[in-house]
């Protein structure tokens, strides 16, 4: 087991909750039983917190955590008596080996949206980033940026016109 720096834990946790959702996903499709979900993930957190200095920047993030739930799936299951809550260890590896080989069209707008971002207006940025990476609503980014409400909903308005036009251009530009 590795220990890395400070920096790379909090890079790799980062990383982690921001593909939660997808991860969620991938264990709910072989593995029936909510509770048994959890488990799954948070085993899969555990270990991945535990590796954080093996995950090398600039790699395969998603393909080195769907890896390590699978195992943590089949290992959980393996020791889970059988409930109809749960696809067959062979099953589960097909699918696995079929989750590798796709392409997931949603990782290119999200770096793509990342890009995009970085170009708006220093103020527009700001906006979008207390909005949807903060999570404040209307009046609290008023509050913040000394604007009025109506003002903040105008500027997150234009800021997802222009973030949805920059990246259909990029998209387009790529040919997906």
């Amino acid at each position: 087991m590795s220990s890395g720096s400070p920096e790379q834990t909090a890079l790799v946790q980062g990383l982690f909750i921001q593909h939660l959702p997808a991860l969620r996903g991938f264990v709910q499709s072989f593995v029936r039983d909510w509770a048994l979900v959890d488990d799954v993930v948070q085993e899969t957190f555990l270990t991945v917190n535990a590796k954080a200095a093996d995950f090398e920047p600039g790699t395969n993030f998603r393909g080195w955590v769907w890896t390590i739930a699978r195992f943590k799936a089949l290992q959980l299951l393996g020791k889970t008596p059988a409930t109809g809550g749960a696809l067959n260890p062979e099953v589960i590896e097909a699918l696995c080996a079929q989750e590798e080989a796709m392409h997931w069209p949603l990782e290119d707008r999200i770096e793509h949206l990342a890009a995009c971002v970085a170009e708006l207006a220093p103020k527009a940025r700001m906006a979008v980033e207390l909005r949807y990476q903060q999570a404040h609503r209307p009046p609290e980014i008023a509050r913040r940026m000394g604007w009025s409400v109506d003002a903040v909903h105008v500027a997150l308005s234009r800021a997802r016109i222009v973030l949805r036009g920059c990246i259909e251009r990029r998209l387009a530009a790529e040919g997906t």
